[in-house]
């Protein structure tokens, strides 16, 4: 055997370990609702009754019948009524315990294990560290939860209702058939398993299909879900069609698997069909010839042969549930992947009352990837009220500074201290809660302005709200709204521009008015003016606050106390922009770049 084939016969094995450890783990998924569970088999059991009961009951018929027809007298009708009335009854019961089941599959097996299932993505997703957001298109996510889920749910309703329903009513009539005559048993029992087999290798061959399908659904969600949110910049770089090239063939993909995968779960009916045509001849033939040639009664043969031809309905059922468990084993592999994500461990301590606001790095290491090291050595001390710039070319690590001040990501070496605490004995939650944030992007949920500017201070009443407003020299035009701070917006509201957004998210951090102040590019969607006013607000309400400002605009941090010049995730320089401006060192080369004539 080549290398080739090794690796490939080594990933087939992995594979098909991963399939069934996913089987495993939905057995163990769907425990709570075993109580359910248990009243849809007694129900079945019902089910199984009445259609044990039903060919009896017509055989019993049809051999008074025949006895009629033989020797003719009066009272057929009276003979016969009771029993088709009986019959009636019971194909009516079977009709209400098959609603009643899968009402009941339906309402509480598939729609609770769907809600419960989200809520747990959901709380996953709170727990997970922000780099597995930053790394995976929130589109793929958004599949995970919605579709993989709603797939799961109902083919767990399929599996339970076809395959609890299947072997138990195969094997009730096949003892039956035994019990009725053993003979014509025979041919139907061993033909029986040939077309379980037939199933379960065509739904074996459907998972490889079922699961690139799944894989190939995340991926077009992600890809809608891009294109969607970017529509604004693909037409103006007019790359519709590239972009609608590059859909379609991701769709033509997954399409093709989920041909493939339908084909050969669709095969299995027409397998069983044929198989069990060979066996309802059988049991035709013999049953002719041992009413010839040994006397048996008609209506025992009748019996048989709806017994037999009932048999086709459980291996149907058990056919079909069989390529559901492949169905829900893709999706699974999918859901239960985002629910095995390693979490962030968050300790237990507590951050120290009164926060002054004091900040150190000492011989800080951090790299995104292993391979190529970002932060190196990086040691500063910010004392308690100080404004400190953060300046440097693209790429230098400024705001990989912010992401360890605020604990998005954990460093490799080193210590981070605010106050002399050590942050990474301190909750996330409580270190976070000591910073306000302005990011250079901004971010607006679908709300009143109002509670948008209220989303870190949910507490605050409407008179705080419009004072951090005006000293963010937004509340004149909040008041030309339709509705002013009632008026509903979103991210892509276009009710207010884009520097207007900026303005509420630097209101709504004034609002919360914590000890530690950040803005990433905080001005980067201003225009010149309005950069001056907030600039004045700033200065007038950062006194008493360890501010950390980012700013590819030098203009915008030359009165700061102290600016920090990083470059390939080292400090350079640092010192007020006066000092460093006398260094004529890197410092002097980007204020030269940027307003140098």
């Amino acid at each position: 055997m080549s290398t080739e084939e090794k690796k490939q016969s080594t990933e087939k094995k992995e594979k098909r370990r991963l399939f069934d450890e996913t089987g495993k783990r939905l057995l163990r998924e769907i425990r709570p609702l075993r109580g359910w569970i248990l009243l849809s088999a007694f129900l079945c059991l019902i089910l199984i009754g009445c259609a044990v009961a039903a060919p009896e009951l017509l055989g019993g018929l049809v051999d008074r019948l025949y006895a009629w027809v033989k020797r003719p007298g009066e009272g057929l009708a009276g003979s016969l009524l009771p029993g088709l009335g009986l019959l009636l009854g019971i194909y009516a019961l079977q009709a209400a315990v098959t609603y009643g089941n899968s009402y009941l599959l339906n309402n509480v097996v598939s729609r609770y294990f769907c809600a419960e299932l989200r809520i747990r993505l959901s709380e996953k997703l709170r727990r997970l560290p922000v780099s597995y957001v930053d790394k995976t298109p929130a589109g793929d996510v958004i599949d995970r939860m919605m579709e993989d889920v709603g797939n799961m749910a109902d083919s767990i309703y399929g599996i339970v209702e076809i395959l609890l329903t299947g072997f138990l009513q195969m094997f009730v009539i096949a003892v039956i058939l035994f019990f009725t005559d053993w003979r014509m048993a025979i041919p139907v029992v061993l033909l029986s398993p040939l077309s379980v087999l037939l199933s379960a290798k065509m739904a074996t061959l459907g998972e490889k299909h079922w699961d690139k399908h799944f894989n190939l659904g995340g991926e077009l969600t992600a890809l809608a879900e891009e294109a969607y949110t970017n529509y604004p910049t693909t037409k103006a770089f007019n790359r519709e069609a590239e972009l609608q090239e590059k859909y379609d063939a991701l769709s033509l993909r997954h399409q093709r698997n989920g041909i493939f995968g339908n084909f050969l779960s669709s095969i299995v009916q027409p397998v069983i069909i044929f198989v069990d045509a060979l066996a309802y001849i059988a049991v035709a033939v013999l049953g002719g010839w041992l009413i010839v040639h040994r006397g048996l009664p008609i209506g025992t043969v009748v019996t048989v042969i709806f017994f037999a031809r009932q048999l086709s309905a459980p291996l149907e059922r058990i056919a079909f549930g069989l390529s559901f468990v492949q169905h829900v084993k893709s999706a699974a592999k999918r859901v239960f992947t985002l629910l095995d994500l390693p979490e962030e461990q968050d300790p237990a301590g507590t951050v120290r009352e009164p926060v002054r606001g004091r900040v150190e790095f000492r011989h800080v290491d951090f790299s995104y990837d292993p391979a190529k090291p970002l932060i190196r050595d990086l040691n500063v001390t910010v004392q308690p009220g100080q404004k400190v710039a953060i300046v440097g070319p693209t790429g230098a690590g400024k705001t990989t500074v912010v992401n360890l001040l605020m604990r998005f990501y954990d460093i490799q070496r080193g210590q981070i201290l605010i106050d002399g605490q050590d942050v990474s004995g301190l909750s996330r939650a409580g270190t976070r809660r000591l910073f306000a944030m302005v990011l250079q992007d901004t971010w607006l949920f679908k709300g009143t302005v109002a509670e948008n500017v209220a989303y870190g201070s949910p507490e605050a009443t409407r008179a705080q709200i419009e004072a951090a407003c005006d000293c963010a020299y937004c509340d004149h035009f909040i008041r030309r709204l339709p509705q002013g701070y009632d008026t509903v917006i979103s991210e892509d509201s276009t009710a207010v521009s884009s520097g207007q957004k900026q303005l509420l998210t630097i209101a709504r951090a004034l609002l919360a008015d914590r000890a530690l102040l950040i803005l990433d590019e905080a001005t980067s969607n201003v225009d010149t003016r309005t950069e001056l006013l907030i600039q004045k607000a700033m200065d007038r309400l950062m006194g008493g606050r360890t501010c950390f400002v980012i700013a590819h605009r030098l203009s915008t941090i030359v009165d700061a106390d102290l600016i920090l010049v990083l470059r390939d995730g080292r400090i350079v320089e640092q010192g007020t922009h006066k000092s460093l401006l006398a260094q004529k060192g890197f410092y002097y080369q980007l204020f030269q770049s940027q307003y140098a004539i």
